[in-house]
């Protein structure tokens, strides 16, 4: 618990606007992929179907739509990140193998490993200055 806490305080202490601003993007994408996969959930659907025939299909349609979007809302405002990054990393873990197990899509591909190594950075980082941990941590 030590190494999380001295992560976070060297975080807040060198955190700058740019890097916040990534944490924003992130949030804004994540939300809008899950009110598209809401929208389309035949889409949805034909994404995971390479996985379904392990099970849980009807599970994974019901997290990661959801999962996107409230994730989404809490990363942009950078409230409990580590926990929404924590909810998201199983689904881009997914969305790799999917690529790998169905029809290989090299954009989707890549959008999926540029989206899980911005997730692993913020898991460690933390949500920065400019986020709603930081305000209310500094109400205490």
């Amino acid at each position: 618990m030590e190494n999380v806490k001295s992560l976070n305080k060297w975080a807040n202490a060198h955190t700058y606007l740019p890097v916040d601003l990534v944490r924003i993007v992130l949030g804004v994408f994540l939300f809008m992929k899950g009110v598209s996969f809401v929208t389309n959930i035949q889409y949805l659907h034909d994404l995971i179907s390479p996985i379904d025939q392990f099970g849980g299909g009807m599970f994974l349609l019901h997290y990661i739509a959801p999962a996107h979007m409230i994730g989404g809302i809490m990363i942009f405002f950078g409230l409990l990140t580590r926990w929404a990054i924590a909810a998201q990393l199983p689904i881009l873990f997914g969305a790799i193998l999917i690529n790998f197990m169905g029809h290989m899509h090299s954009e989707s591909l890549i959008l999926a490993i540029v989206v899980l190594l911005v997730c692993v950075f913020f898991l460690f980082y933390g949500s920065g200055k400019h986020s709603a941990d930081y305000y209310f941590k500094m109400q205490q």
